[in-house]
């Protein structure tokens, strides 16, 4: 079936559905790329993201990834609102009986940041970093952007600030832009007092801890 996914289970379900929900918080207007290879569904969302491939801004990844029951090929860019509309219903099936999950997918559509991808291969490990500091940095950066923008900014001026806000590498030392301290915090990624593990490849930087993946462009400023 064109643009069809089966899910591995309802626990698959609800799980896709709380990563989305979340995502769309961040982004109420957000797209979700859905890319399967196999029987392995890769699921991502960007919520902060540069407005157009001239724009300087940052643009930062979520990456939850989940299994699927069968085998799919799919590349497929999607409204979040849409898929959330419908993993309703796989649940609802699953209530009265029915065993197949099938997950429906609308015509795939475009979105700004889905020609910026990062490598699938080659991370090198070269560290880690706790979620205190992670999550007091997506305070503090949040913090930062309310002080920076007044109410009457709007427009180009304000994804300009918050674009310098979230670029900035989380400290003197750290190739880690702020947005992704920022996103692995507003995802739910982060579980109290663990350490998350850092890798880079061709210019990226990947946060991995136990519930996702964050995906950025290595910070060029402070």
């Amino acid at each position: 079936m064109k643009n069809a996914l089966e899910l591995a289970d309802k626990e698959t379900v609800v799980d896709l559905q709380s990563f989305l929900q979340r995502a769309r918080r961040l982004d109420p207007e957000g797209m979700v790329r859905l890319r399967a290879f196999g029987t392995v569904l890769a699921t991502y969302v960007a919520p902060i993201f540069s407005g157009n491939l001239m724009d300087t801004g940052p643009t930062v990844l979520g990456l939850r990834t989940c299994e699927l029951a069968q085998p799919a090929e799919i590349d497929a860019i999607v409204p979040i609102a849409a898929v959330l509309d419908r993993l309703p219903l796989l649940l609802l099936a699953d209530t009265f009986g029915k065993t197949s999950l099938v997950l429906e997918l609308p015509e795939s559509s475009r979105a700004p940041w889905a020609g910026i991808s990062p490598p699938r291969t080659g991370w090198v490990e070269f560290g880690e970093v706790s979620e205190q500091k992670l999550t007091q940095t997506a305070r503090d950066g949040i913090a930062l952007v309310a002080d920076s923008l007044p109410e009457s900014v709007g427009g180009p001026i304000a994804a300009r600030i918050r674009g310098e806000i979230w670029g900035r590498a989380m400290d003197l030392d750290s190739t880690i832009p702020t947005g992704a301290a920022f996103v692995a915090a507003g995802l739910g990624f982060l579980t109290e007092n663990e350490q998350v593990g850092l890798y880079r490849a061709d210019g990226w930087i990947r946060l991995s801890s136990q519930h996702g993946h964050v995906l950025a462009k290595a910070a060029t400023h402070r």
